[in-house]
């Protein structure tokens, strides 16, 4: 195997790659990333046996071959050499090695056989459909936040992506919780969703596309079966395993009765829960706030370093009431709000907090209280 190919496109390739394996590997071949070269074009790919990422890029190729390399080691060698630099990665059959070269700069990688590199066979997918990177970048951003990271209840470990509402009002619906917060999300269904098994994406895979998508404008193509999920954007193709476990009846966590109703100026809340937030203790983390009338005020005691009280302006008729929450969790949320008002739908001080955006009912946001 010889192939020349440009520094940029290498790296750029190998930096989706990399990242899926797996720093720490009792078994040697995950270490590494299956290097295949034919017909000009270079394709890479690496696998943790949940999920596994292809890329392919265009090279010069004379002739093709394929190895598999450690895989952090070639992107630290790759990353640092010179900018504009042409590699030329060089691979015989009769040595277990791979040659590096770039200018004056030469590596030699160990390498593994090919054949002792799994797959992960992905079998029929039943479903497919195609989104637009910034409706996926959406859905995974004002829900991701809410994923639980408690390995016990590792249902809870992912995005549950699933279809919601009736047939002429189909929605393609992502909820995350870990129990003390929930967020949902909505967008209208894409073709081919109908009829999709509900699934829960694992927390990974849910990191590895945010960040494939991060500076793409086109559209991704989605295929699922019960068991698994391929993610294609552009000439990456992401392949993962599903959490096989049932997601909680999330349903009977939204509140549809609290009638205390209070508006406040998102940005003005977001940095007064900061402010009075410094004096928390790091275990604790408790807000409080009382809420009256057209005034807000907010209040943190910390009996080992101090307090804090900060007043806002409010749009509220109810009756007074007094509710406590995680300052952290509260920022969280307030963060996901794009408009200029956040509206808050409160029972009372035990009960869960329903919190929205004025004016859009896409996106809700289930809080549970704290005791303060």
């Amino acid at each position: 195997m010889k192939v020349t190919v440009e520094r940029a496109d290498l790296l750029k390739s190998l930096s989706h790659v990399h990242r899926v394996v797996e720093r720490r590997n009792t078994i040697p071949i995950l270490a590494n990333v299956l290097v295949r070269a034919e017909r000009s074009q270079l394709s890479f790919k690496a696998t943790d046996l949940d999920l596994e990422v292809i890329e392919s890029i265009s090279a010069e190729v004379s002739p093709g071959g394929v190895t598999t390399v450690p895989a952090h080691m070639f992107y630290e060698i790759v990353r640092k050499l010179p900018e504009g630099a042409q590699i030329v990665l060089e691979a015989t059959g009769d040595r277990a090695t791979m040659s590096i070269r770039a200018g004056r700069s030469r590596f030699t990688l160990q390498t593994l056989p090919e054949s002792d590199f799994p797959d992960l066979a992905a079998g029929d997918m039943a479903h497919k459909f195609t989104l637009a990177a910034a409706d996926l970048k959406r859905l995974i951003n004002k829900t991701q936040f809410a994923i639980s990271t408690e390995e016990t209840r590792y249902y809870l470990n992912g995005i549950y992506l699933h279809t919601a509402g009736s047939a002429k009002n189909l929605t393609l619906r992502a909820v995350a919780t870990d129990g003390h917060r929930l967020a949902q999300v909505d967008l209208p269904a894409p073709a081919g969703a109908e009829g999709m098994p509900s699934i829960i994406v694992p927390r990974k895979t849910v990191g590895e596309i945010q960040r494939l998508i991060e500076d793409m404008d086109g559209d991704v193509t989605v295929e699922l079966s019960p068991a698994k999920i391929r993610f294609t954007v552009g000439s990456v193709v992401l392949t993962s395993k599903l959490i096989d476990g049932t997601f909680p009846d999330y349903g009977r966590v939204i509140p549809h009765a609290n009638d205390k109703l209070l508006e406040v100026e998102r940005r003005d809340f977001e940095q007064a829960v900061d402010r009075v937030s410094t004096v928390s203790s790091e275990r604790g983390r408790a807000v409080k706030l009382s809420i009256a009338p057209g005034k807000l005020t907010l209040s943190v005691t910390n009996p080992d370093s101090g307090s804090a009280t900060e007043e806002l302006e409010i749009v509220y008729e109810a009756e007074p009431i007094d509710i406590g929450f995680n300052s952290r969790y509260l920022l969280d949320i307030a963060a996901q709000i794009d408009g200029d008002t956040a509206v808050l739908k409160l029972a009372d001080p035990g009960s869960p907090t329903l919190i929205e955006e004025k004016g859009r009912h896409d996106a809700l946001y289930v809080l549970m209280p704290m005791r303060v």
